[in-house]
């Protein structure tokens, strides 16, 4: 007899990237920030008292809800605080879905949706994009599906597209479920979902300080919501999700936005220019408004072949063996010397 559910004994888990203990790898793989957090978290860190660590931490993560509050323009119980993006995930299905119900999202889009569903044996209904070269749209009839939560990662990973606002106002419109606009990457974006929440109660944003704020170490993330959902979901969270170091150095990066939007702005021209270059050499990539490219190898190219070639060589980008992905490779925004060092190397191996 299964010690398991069947569902849970039917299903595969969540493959991360590689996570090398060598830290001489070139590590492109995973899209993390190339750039530290704020010396203000790092200071936040340090000052951490004993009689902090001996006593739980502040339940509902007060001071960042305040300081993220303040950051968007909304009221505070409009955020909650979770232990990364993934936990909010997670508290939305398992809130929101129940056994037999349909979950749906967008693909190509974040592979641990599928997890989720299957871990709550909902029912999974993935959408393609529709692809018109490197455009990458929502399909028509989107609104229209029958689920009780719609999954979109925008901007996109793993394509780094967008979808622009308006049309996700007019999604959530007509859609009679719970849309999650997974805004992990929205910081390298030119705009954000957020004017969504004053139109549509349907409508909860996820955020992260992994990708933006250079804190994928610390795993600390928050929902953006109208007050009676985040309500709800306040019901099936952990007690105490968030701890009290990652509270202090979460709430601390997000307050020094002047650091963070210099960090987002030498991402983004290393991005531009990066696709700049690797298109002069046969790749052809979409825009990207994300801290990442997806770049589609050159005719004659095998991409898991050259996925490992640039492994052999210390630097690591990421291949997923995928249909749709299995000619591409996705490349995370290194620092400019970590750039060229990539550059270098597939100039090389190209010829």
């Amino acid at each position: 007899m299964s010690l398991v559910r069947s569902n849970i004994g039917a299903m595969h888990g969540y493959t991360p990237g590689e996570q090398p203990g060598d830290v001489s790898v070139i590590k492109l793989n995973t899209n993390e920030n190339p750039y530290p957090p704020s010396p203000a978290a790092i200071e936040a860190i340090r000052q951490v008292t004993p009689e902090q660590l001996r006593r739980y931490p502040q339940p509902d993560a007060r001071a960042f809800r305040l300081a993220a509050a303040k950051v968007h323009g909304v009221s505070p119980d409009m955020i909650i605080a979770t232990n990364g993006g993934d936990e909010l995930l997670s508290i939305v299905v398992r809130a929101c879905a129940g056994e037999n119900d349909t979950i749906a999202w967008l693909e190509p889009g974040y592979s641990l949706y599928p997890v989720l569903a299957a871990m709550q044996a909902a029912r999974p209904m993935p959408v393609q994009y529709e692809l018109q070269g490197n455009d990458w749209k929502l399909p028509n009839g989107l609104a229209g599906i029958s689920a009780k939560l719609l999954l979109i990662v925008n901007p996109n990973a793993p394509s780094g597209t967008l979808v622009p606002v308006e049309q996700l106002s007019e999604l959530a419109a007509g859609f009679g479920g719970l849309l999650l606009v997974d805004e992990a990457y929205v910081d390298f974006a030119p705009q954000s979902a957020l004017p969504l929440l004053q139109r549509h109660s349907n409508v909860i944003l996820l955020r992260s300080m992994s990708k933006g704020y250079g804190l994928a170490g610390l795993r600390f993330g928050y929902g953006i919501a109208q007050p009676g959902l985040i309500a709800e979901l306040n019901k099936v969270r952990d007690s105490y999700p968030c701890d009290a170091v990652a509270i202090g150095a979460a709430t601390a990066a997000l307050q020094d936005q002047p650091y963070a939007q210099r960090t987002w702005q030498r991402v983004i021209a290393e991005r531009e220019a990066l696709t700049q270059k690797l298109r002069a050499k046969g790749f052809s990539i979409p825009s990207s408004h994300s801290n990442f490219i997806l770049a589609t190898v050159p005719a004659g190219r095998d991409a898991a072949a050259l996925y490992q070639q640039l492994k052999d060589r210390n630097i690591l980008v990421r291949y997923f063996a995928l249909p749709g992905l299995r000619d591409k490779l996705r490349i995370t925004i290194g620092t400019p010397e970590q750039n060229s060092a990539l550059l270098a190397a597939i100039t090389s191996l190209l010829s």
